[in-house]
């Protein structure tokens, strides 16, 4: 180990781990406070019968016909996967950035698109399980419009991971895999943007201001959530585990391709976006406030260690 703490190659060092917890405290601290939205976003994803409103409206009905609370049930297991799920994407991120630093800097786009995509799979084959789970939670004891839908009955995390494996199978853990792995794109493309607008908003030594974080945070997540909303409506569906499909590689290919043709017949074209508004509000605010606390976090661990950040983004 340097004297910064860094092993070599950069696999273990306190930088990384600093990013990684910095990143899981953040995606805590701000999806916390946007979990309503993100309660009326799912609803409206895997709820077929349920005519897409404005989210203030959804969220009075959750609230009406269910209670105030519902607008927070499944919080924990979401936060838990959130947590795990965010470290170890900002571990694997930044491990290799440490590793592809050096080179020009105008590949630094194409890198950091890369090294998203590298962190994304690696994030979502370790924790897709818990978001199956967190998905099944978070919807048990809904409301729903659609009578096909039937309720799940868990007592919680450990609870639903048995359930599911004993009654329908190991395999049915990563239900939705396959649009996740094409979803790694979302997180991949958001940190490129960022990563690039942070890098020309700290030219020269320039100190970036909260606002402006918040911002770049915002614009990136807007449009990586945009550019692939009807994916994340198949993912949700599959996660959700109540859609009949085929199995096996090609069978996902075309229960994805099914599920968007399916919407597309009953909605049109728009009915792939059925959702978004709620969606756009929950992620863009949820992932600009993480940058910050993000970016706050880091900093300040690295003012206290000594540490320098090798790593400008």
């Amino acid at each position: 180990m340097s004297a910064n703490g860094s092993s070599p190659v950069g696999l273990l060092s306190y930088e990384t781990l600093v990013h990684a917890v910095a990143g899981a405290m953040g995606s805590v601290t701000a999806m916390t406070t946007f979990f309503p939205l993100d309660t009326a976003k799912s609803r409206l994803q895997v709820d077929e019968s349920r005519n897409s409103k404005s989210t203030p409206v959804i969220l009075a009905e959750i609230a009406q016909e269910e209670g105030v609370l519902a607008l927070y049930r499944g919080w924990f297991p979401v936060i838990s996967s959130l947590c795990c799920s965010n470290f170890v994407y900002f571990y694997t991120f930044n491990t290799l950035k440490r590793l592809t630093a050096s080179g020009p800097q105008q590949s630094r786009l194409g890198k950091d698109l890369l090294v998203g995509i590298v962190s994304g799979a690696v994030n979502v084959i370790l924790t897709t399980p818990m978001w199956v789970v967190n998905t099944r939670l978070k919807l048990q004891g809904a409301k729903f419009r659609n009578e096909d839908l039937h309720q799940t009955h868990y007592k919680g995390m450990f609870d639903a991971f048995s359930q599911i494996i004993g009654n329908e199978g190991v395999p049915t853990l990563w239900n939705g895999m396959l649009p996740s792995l094409i979803l790694v794109l979302n997180p991949a493309v958001q940190f490129m943007f960022y990563e690039s607008m942070k890098r020309k908003a700290g030219k020269g030594g320039r100190k970036i201001s909260s606002g402006e974080i918040f911002l770049m945070g915002a614009v990136a997540k807007a449009i990586a959530t945009t550019v692939t909303y009807p994916l994340q409506t198949v993912q949700a569906i599959l996660r959700f585990g109540q859609y009949k499909g085929k199995g096996g590689l090609m069978g996902s290919l075309a229960n994805i391709f099914s599920l968007l043709m399916e919407r597309i017949r009953k909605r049109g074209l728009l009915g792939l976006y059925k959702g978004l508004e709620a969606k756009l509000l929950q992620t863009v605010l949820t992932a600009a406030l993480m940058f910050v606390v993000y970016e706050k976090i880091t900093a300040a661990t690295f003012k206290m260690m000594g540490l320098h950040r090798k790593l400008t983004h």
